[in-house]
Parts: structure tokens; C-alpha cells; sequence
């Protein structure tokens, strides 16, 4: 564990870089936007897990202590972001025939699983948006009282206008009320609304809808913005450290947050909103709505007509820490293999550091070495800039192939160093583990796996020095036919995953 070192934050309200410093000392709290649970997750979730997850990591790393909260949405978000249409579990439950809550619960557990294959921790706290319905209406009754919302036949609104007079709406998107006002056209079964500006912070169910509870103003349900705010304070209190979620939550629904928990409590409640960009497909937004998104589970087949091959979890991970988390990250097969020969080169050097041959160092290498570990250390604090972290990491492993090679000698202080960037830093702050590690979960299983290999390949030795040379062939043949690939080097065999 490294001590505490100052770290950068990027804040989406200020518009600019700021020195972390937390509500409370040495801790941490982060809560960010889950899923909404009416799909398998695709690619366009898996940035925001792996970012997020890479934040927590280094936060722990550098020994704070980490309260991560990361919602389930499972009532109360609608097809339209003007409080229209059918709320999006609902409308596959009905399709699928199915409860609600079937919807939920399975695709929650396929989420989790996604995630999991990914190399994601779990969040220390994960609350479902139903289970807080409680909270839920006393914020609603809090931002009534303080005259920012107005009941109308059973629904709540939250008064944009209202609220404008003494704060800003728009400050954290940076759009202008009015020009929100006159380019929103009024929608059928809006007229309950003062603004089509305002949003729901209670909806009355109509006789169809299933999801329905009972409040002092209808059997209904919470609208999609009031989850976030009513869970984040319970958990976090009314003032926290990070709000984090993907740029395309920014408006309306972090906007929205951020007045409900002005409204509600005379303060944004949040130090430090971050926002990780979106991923694209042919330059235009991957998502469901669009049609054009690609889930993780057809990444990990294959099975998509826009692939070439499959990929594992481990290349989507290290494929999405090569870019910056504020920017755009375009998808296409060719950097996805580009991603997956990066990955399987940083593995061999963490594997081959600890084989390196100590002798003696030199000054200038001792002090290149010690260079790159504060340079990695320097990125992953500005801004968790993982492309230029990771690109120390491989001027790390360079070093590593130039020993290995005999070009270079090495001192004992120098490897551990090196050791300690290729695996305590790629491993427990990237998460980027070794795939038959991420893939089977258990240490267990990769040891057995190895020790089995290990064998064979002693097997092939003896054969070797006997002269054998149709048997050693046909072991290393056999071994590639499962997908073992074995390499012959001067200081003894290598195998690896195909």
C-alpha cells in the first residue's frame, strides 16, 4: 500500500481539475449510477464499471477507505425523459410475460456476472430503487415543504421555474432554462405540468401499471431522478465526496439530482461530479435505445455479426483503460486486437519479471526505474489517466525484455520494483489479471491447470534429450490443439493461452 498522495479530479461542475480533499479524512464516499435492469449489459456499461472500479482500487490502494454505492434501477425509469411513456421494465416484463421483478432479478444477476468476468470489485453498497420507496417520498414531502415541487391530480412535479428564481438549472450541463423551455414541445399527458420543463418526482399509476405504491398523493411511483438523490443520502449523507455516471446522464438526470438535492437540502450534496465519455460505434453513441449496441456476453462468443472473433474479458477491460475516461472511445475490431496483443505483452512481462536473473545495476538504470514508478503513480493521480499510466507500465516491461534478452543487467531493488508496477499496480489497481485467473475466479483451479501443463511440458524435455524429436513435436502440437501455446528461449520453455 502506498501512503496517501494528492490526487486530481476532473469536476464536471467547476469545468475543471481540483485537488481532491474528502468530506471526512482518509475516507471516501462514491456513489454512482447502475443500471437500469431491463437488458443484458453491453459495452457502453462496461466503461463506466471498469472506470469507476479502476478509481476505487486506487483509492484503497493509497489507503483510504472506500464506500462505493452503485444503484440498481428497477421502477420508475420511462421510455422518455419527459416523463412519458411506459417505465422500461415494465414494458419487457409485459412482452416477456413476465413480473416485474422477474425482469429484475434476472438480468441484475446477468449484470453482476458481466461485471464480475470483467475483473469488477462489487460495490460495498448496491440499493435497489423499490426498496427505498420510504425515502423516496419523504424527499418529496421535504421539497414540497420548501415550496419547489406542486402536487397535480395525483402526480408531483418539481417547479424548474420556481427553483430558477433562487438557483441555477443548468449548472452542471451548462444549458440555459429558457432555451430548454421554448425548444421543448408539450407532449400528450402533459398538461399536469406549469413547465414542460418540470419533472416527476411522483408519478400517478395509471390502472395498468403494476409497479404501484402507495403514497399521500396517489398509488404510484418515484420518478427515475428521485432514486438517486433519496439513496445516496441515506448512504453517504448530505454531503459527499463523488458522484460518478457516464456523460450521457449528465442532463437530465444529474441535473436533476443536483436541484432535488438543493431543494431538498440547500446544498448540491456532491464535491466532485465525474463523467466517463461515451463509447461509439462508427462515430455514433452505442446504446440500447439506438439499436446499435453490442453486449458483453456477444463480446465474450463472438457471436455478433460486427465481430470478427471473440474477446475476452480481459482485452474489453485493457481495451478501455488505453483511453482517457473523459474521452470518446471508438469501437472496432482492429483496436480490439490491437488491445488484445497489448494485454497478452504486459502479462509476459509480469510473468517474466520474476524470473529475471539478479546481478548488478547500474546508476542510470536505477534511476529510469525509479523514474517510471512515479510516473505511473503521477498519471493514475491526474485525472485516473490509465492511457499514460499504462504506457510507463510498458517502458516497465521493455526494460524487462532487454534483461531477459541479456542486453541489460539488473539489481535486486530494480526487480522488485519492476515486479511491484507489473503486478501489484496492473493487477490490484488496473484489475488487469491473467485470463485463465479472471475466467475461472479460482486460484485453485489456474494451479491445478498449470501444474498439468507443467508436466506435459517435462515429458516433452525428456524427449527432447532423448532425441525424440516426432514426440516433443507431436506434445507441442497436441498442447496447440487446445489452445497451449509453448515457446522455446534460451533460459527454458514459456506456455501461454492461445
Amino acid at each position: 500500500m502506498e501512503n496517501m498522495r494528492d490526487i486530481l479530479i476532473y469536476n464536471t461542475l467547476t469545468r475543471r481539475k481540483e485537488l481532491f480533499k474528502p468530506v471526512t479524512p482518509g475516507m471516501v464516499g462514491l456513489y454512482v449510477c447502475g443500471p437500469t435492469v431491463y437488458g443484458d449489459a453491453h459495452l457502453g456499461h462496461a466503461r463506466p464499471g471498469v472506470t469507476y472500479d479502476v478509481l476505487v482500487r486506487l483509492f484503497r490502494h493509497l489507503g483510504y477507505k472506500v464506500r462505493y454505492v452503485r444503484n440498481i434501477t428497477d421502477v420508475g425509469h420511462l421510455e422518455s425523459d419527459s416523463d412519458a411513456g411506459e417505465d422500461k421494465i415494465a414494458k419487457k416484463a409485459r412482452l416477456e410475460q413476465l413480473e416485474p421483478m422477474e425482469v429484475v432479478q434476472f438480468y441484475t444477476l446477468r449484470y453482476h456476472d458481466a461485471m464480475k468476468m470483467l475483473g469488477n470489485c462489487p460495490p460495498s453498497i448496491e440499493p435497489r430503487a423499490s426498496g427505498h420507496i420510504i425515502e423516496q417520498i419523504a424527499l418529496v414531502q421535504e421539497i414540497l415543504k420548501n415550496g419547489y415541487a406542486y402536487e397535480s391530480n395525483g402526480s408531483v412535479y418539481f417547479d424548474v421555474q420556481e427553483y430558477n428564481r433562487k438557483h441555477n438549472y443548468g449548472v452542471l450541463s451548462g444549458r440555459n432554462l429558457d432555451d430548454m423551455v421554448s425548444n421543448t414541445r408539450a407532449l400528450d399527458g402533459q398538461d399536469d405540468k406549469h413547465s414542460p420543463a418540470d419533472f416527476a418526482l411522483w408519478k400517478k399509476a395509471s390502472p395498468e401499471h403494476i409497479m404501484r405504491w402507495p403514497s399521500p398523493w396517489s398509488d404510484g411511483f418515484p420518478g427515475w431522478h428521485l432514486e438517486c438523490s433519496a439513496m445516496s443520502a441515506k448512504y453517504l449523507g448530505e454531503e459527499f465526496d463523488i458522484h460518478g455516471g457516464g456523460m450521457d446522464l449528465m442532463f437530465p438526470h444529474h441535473e436533476c439530482e443536483l436541484a432535488q438535492n438543493t431543494a431538498s437540502r440547500g446544498n448540491g450534496g456532491v464535491r466532485y461530479w465525474m463523467h466517463n465519455n461515451m463509447i461509439t460505434i462508427k462515430g455514433q453513441k452505442m446504446g440500447k435505445s439506438l439499436g446499435n449496441f453490442i453486449t458483453l456476453d456477444e463480446l465474450f462468443t463472438g457471436k455478433n455479426v460486427v465481430l470478427e472473433q471473440a474477446y475476452t474479458p480481459m482485452t474489453i477491460r485493457f481495451f478501455i483503460l488505453q483511453a482517457h475516461y473523459r474521452s470518446t472511445l471508438d469501437f472496432s475490431n482492429e483496436a480490439l486486437q490491437a488491445a488484445e496483443r497489448g494485454l497478452k505483452r504486459m502479462l509476459q512481462g509480469a510473468k517474466d519479471v520474476k524470473e529475471l536473473k539478479v546481478t548488478a545495476s547500474s546508476a542510470e538504470l536505477a534511476k529510469e526505474v525509479a523514474a517510471i514508478k512515479e510516473n505511473v503513480y503521477a498519471s493514475l493521480c491526474d485525472d485516473l489517466n490509465t492511457p499514460i499510466a499504462m504506457s510507463h507500465l510498458f517502458d516497465a516491461v521493455r526494460i524487462v525484455n532487454q534483461v531477459k534478452d541479456g542486453k541489460l543487467a539488473i539489481g535486486e531493488e530494480e526487480k522488485q520494483t519492476l515486479e511491484f508496477l507489473l503486478t501489484t499496480i496492473v493487477t490490484d489497481v488496473l484489475g488487469i489479471a491473467p485470463e485463465q485467473e479472471a475466467a475461472a475466479g479460482d486460484s485453485g483451479v489456474v494451479k491445478v491447470m498449470d501444474a498439468l501443463v507443467n508436466m506435459v511440458l517435462e515429458e516433452r524435455k525428456a524427449a527432447k534429450a532423448n532425441k525424440d524429436w516426432a514426440k516433443s513435436d507431436k506434445i507441442r502440437d497436441d498442447l496447440k490443439a487446445i489452445g497451449v501455446i509453448i515457446k522455446d528461449t534460451k533460459d527454458g520453455v514459456e506456455w501461454s493461452l492461445e
